[in-house]
């Protein structure tokens, strides 16, 4: 294996508290079966509200009805506004995750954040007018790639290849961390080092394994 020369950091999940976990408390809290909502997305594809919204072809405002009519399609009801505010509560940093991304920049590595995210009607500013994931994290890294911005969306095979193009550094010598396994196979077909996070410190202790780096003490 070639030396580690950048690292590229899923956002939730990975850096922030997973978005899958607010999906399955809004289930719980309405009395939704458990991943529903979720098999609504699998269900309507990249033609999907949800797929459209991550490729920045709906903003979140325009997404809800959409969002909804799908899932009464699948003959679910959804609040997409509370749906989606409980998402933005879950948005919240991992502060050993932010403090490792510190440590690897210092080492003289590059990092990016790749995220599969959308844009609302207001630039930086959440619904309820709270910075956005971006204005947020952005100092935190050399490279910034969103679905929503470029128009692809992971796992497309293509928007690895175009974080890797910005950090300057083949797919071999970046490493690559999310916590959805899909979404980590094209990255490893093009040659990318690949940690599925679990849980956060274990998959620092890997990355640190990896890097020749302490990132977890």
């Amino acid at each position: 294996m070639q030396t580690i020369a950048a690292v590229v950091f899923d956002i939730g999940g990975v850096v922030q508290d997973s978005p899958l976990h607010a999906i399955a408390r809004y289930e719980r809290e309405r009395g939704i079966e458990a991943n529903a909502i979720n098999h609504v997305v699998v269900a309507t594809g990249e033609r999907g509200a949800w797929a459209r919204l991550e490729r920045g072809e709906l903003t979140i405002e325009t997404f809800y009805a959409h969002f909804e009519a799908d899932c009464r399609a699948q003959n679910l009801v959804v609040d997409a506004h509370h749906l989606m505010a409980k998402i933005g509560e879950a948005s919240v940093p991992r502060p050993r995750m932010l403090e490792a991304i510190r440590r690897i920049r210092a080492g003289g590595r590059r990092v990016a954040a790749l995220t599969n995210n959308w844009l609302t009607d207001t630039p930086r500013r959440g619904p309820r007018g709270e910075q956005t994931t971006r204005a947020r994290l952005d100092p935190h890294f050399d490279v910034f790639v969103e679905s929503a911005v470029v128009g692809l969306r992971k796992p497309d095979p293509r928007i690895y290849a175009l974080v890797c193009e910005k950090l300057g550094v083949e797919p071999p010598r970046v490493a690559f961390l999310d916590d959805i396994g899909r979404n980590l196979k094209p990255a490893r077909e093009l040659g990318m080092a690949t940690i599925k996070v679990d849980e956060p410190d274990q998959a620092l202790r890997e990355l640190g394994a990896l890097l020749g780096l302490d990132l977890v003490s």
